[in-house]
């Protein structure tokens, strides 16, 4: 049985070294579908294109995509890259929909179809009804006098793209140019919106790109409607232990001037080097004998990944976190940025 196995194996090797691979027409594969990119330049420089981003933007339901086959996998991709960048979006099959799921679509949605020949039934068939209910609908195709283009609101017409497989009918071409449009109109709305990184941050906080976007206020423990470890300059060590025996435990105490402004920092370490001298004479001892004053102070949109430099560069735990007055809004901890996987 061994001796067959092998043998079976040593034919397949002899079979498959036999065959030819043009390495050359992968090379002509890249390029036609580059070429083809570039050619959507001069859709995207028409009035259309510009009209189809504004009633994205305008929207105030989602961008509902669909597509079928290929065409429904890039739609998927689209959808998912408005969705991330600020704009509501879900894909919708096209069979499923004349099932339905076209109860999923609100009248105030948009639909954006993808087909390259534009006479794909599936997606032929959701144009009736969503001309019943006024719903807009755009489409990405190919051929200008299909079905679809011709019933859009707007079409985006690419122009019938020659596939580049060697039968020259596998969706290749059509579904790179649809992925390159898809993205030219999602990131161009992206901007529009002025979406920055907070924003992405937000849409984004377990992945390791939205982990470095994540900004201080949207990782420190203390909310707007919780207290503070906070004292104040004549406050002893005893009444600064006392005012905060019920705030959330941190391994440091923020100590503010008369105007609420942060005048320095107090940490357990502090504490315990001046017990360790001065006994419990250390209780009476006034808060600003004690602090640092001047500590390391950070702003609330800071980047977390920005407070971790801090943190290593000067080896401290703590960082009290204030506004533009300068006064205490939060405290962060290195582990609460350790915590979510921050590289500093």
């Amino acid at each position: 049985m061994l001796f067959m196995v092998k043998g079976i194996n040593i034919l397949l090797e002899q079979k498959m070294s036999k065959i030819k691979v043009d390495i050359s027409f992968s090379e002509s594969v890249i390029t036609e579908e580059g070429q083809a990119v570039l050619g959507l330049l001069d859709l995207v420089r028409r009035p259309m294109f510009e009209q189809v981003v504004r009633l994205f933007l305008e929207c105030s339901g989602s961008v509902i995509v669909s597509g079928m086959g290929k065409a429904g996998i890039v739609g998927n991709k689209i959808s998912a890259t408005l969705a991330s960048t600020g704009t509501a979006s879900h894909f919708l099959h096209p069979a499923e929909a004349v099932h339905g799921d076209l109860g999923r679509i609100q009248t105030n949605d948009i639909v954006l179809a993808l087909s390259h020949s534009g006479e794909s039934e599936e997606i032929v068939r959701l144009i009736e009804p969503l001309k019943q209910r006024e719903i807009k609908l755009i489409s990405v195709v190919g051929d200008p006098q299909s079905r679809l283009a011709v019933h859009s609101d707007i079409a985006l017409c690419m122009g019938m793209l020659t596939e580049a497989c060697p039968l020259g009918v596998v969706p290749s071409v059509s579904t790179t140019c649809m992925l390159a449009l898809g993205d030219a109109l999602a990131l161009t709305i992206m901007k529009s919106r002025e979406f920055g990184a907070e924003d992405y941050a937000r849409f984004h906080p377990a992945g390791a790109l939205g982990r470095k976007l994540l900004t201080v206020g949207q990782t420190m423990w203390f909310r707007p409607d919780e207290p503070l470890p906070v004292a104040q300059l004549d406050d002893t060590i005893q009444q600064m232990l006392a005012k905060n025996e019920t705030t959330k435990r941190r391994g440091a105490v923020m100590v503010t001037d008369a105007d609420g402004k942060l005048a320095g920092i107090i940490t357990d370490a502090d504490i315990r080097r001046s017990l360790a001298k001065k006994g419990a004479g250390t209780f009476s001892v006034k808060c600003s004998d004690l602090m640092t004053p001047d500590c390391k102070r950070v702003a609330e949109d800071t980047l977390a990944a920005e407070a971790m430099a801090v943190f290593h560069k000067y080896r401290i735990d703590e960082l009290p976190v204030v506004n533009a007055k300068d006064q205490p809004v939060g405290l962060i901890d290195v582990q609460d940025i350790v915590a979510i996987k921050i590289v500093g």
